[in-house]
């Protein structure tokens, strides 16, 4: 068979001893971001996305903490998270191989839509972190592989779609029931502040101060309401604004002097401890 569209740019990370990250941005699927990656040392730091988190795992298994479940994904098994949940994952029993994809919001709710006839009202939401199906597990490995080969064709998309339409029917609620839940608005105003001074340096005292609590207060029900101490919600934030900066191809040394990091390898460190692979491969794959 002929390969067609291939992926503009697939990049290959070399991480130790029997690991890879492969990462690439699929042209078929609006600049889909996929990952395919081997990991037996790589652990990931407590970390959340702006986009969802979907896909399989392929051989091994992996631990995992999301959205405070904490479990085992292994071969056959599909692992979901929602944008803004809390997640890890680390190698266990030697490591694990898997296949993930980050579709965006509007990606989702397009699906959804297709299957309601309308727009959904609300953001759809999967119910549970990781579920067992194998025979839908080897659908989204087949599509992902397929894709990563450049297998560009109607069999891959069909696949790749026909796996996102039966885990938004069997496993996500399209419409979740809405319960407001609102923060303290002092924990608000030090979120807010946080997003807009993510290239300055912060401490404990002014963050306390803008959401007028003790500090004791302030740590003890950040961490309550948002799941992170404040330390690790701002280099959350950081690596955030700096995905942004490089999908516009702002390169790694402009992009961690803008987003508050020391320098360069401390962007390094903290982005892949969070992504799984460098700021450079994530940009090269722009």
């Amino acid at each position: 068979m002929t390969m067609t569209n291939q992926p503009e740019t697939v990049e290959l990370t070399s991480m130790g001893t029997g690991e890879c990250a492969r990462f690439w941005r699929e042209p078929r699927h609006d600049a889909l971001e996929c990952l395919s990656a081997t990991f037996r040392t790589h652990v990931y730091t407590p970390h959340t996305h702006e986009t969802y988190v979907a896909g399989a795992i392929v051989a091994g298994c992996e631990g995992v903490n999301i959205a405070g479940y904490r479990g085992a994904a292994r071969q056959g098994d599909i692992c979901f998270v929602n944008p803004g949940e809390l997640h890890d994952g680390a190698p266990v029993e030697g490591g694990y191989t898997y296949r993930m994809s980050y579709p965006e919001a509007d990606f989702i709710a397009g699906i959804a839509e297709d299957m309601l006839g309308r727009c959904p009202r609300t953001q759809p939401r999967f119910r549970a972190p990781i579920v067992r199906d194998p025979a839908l597990a080897m659908t989204f490995a087949r599509a992902h592989g397929r894709l990563e080969a450049g297998y560009g064709d109607l069999e891959s998309d069909e696949l790749f779609h026909r796996f996102f339409t039966e885990a938004l029917t069997r496993f996500a609620d399209l419409e979740p029931a809405v319960y407001a839940v609102s923060p303290h608005p002092g924990l608000a105003r030090a979120r807010d502040y946080i997003d807009a001074h993510l290239d300055e340096a912060m401490d404990l005292a002014t963050l306390a101060a803008i959401a007028g609590l003790s500090r004791h207060h302030f740590l003890r029900t950040f961490r309550k309401t948002y799941g992170q101490a404040p330390h690790a919600f701002l280099l959350d934030r950081r690596v955030h604004a700096a995905r942004r900066l490089l999908l516009n191809d702002v390169p790694p040394p402009q992009v961690a002097a803008a987003c508050g990091f020391y320098d360069q390898s401390h962007l390094n460190r903290v982005f892949k401890g969070r992504m799984g692979i460098t700021p450079g491969a994530f940009r090269t794959a722009a």
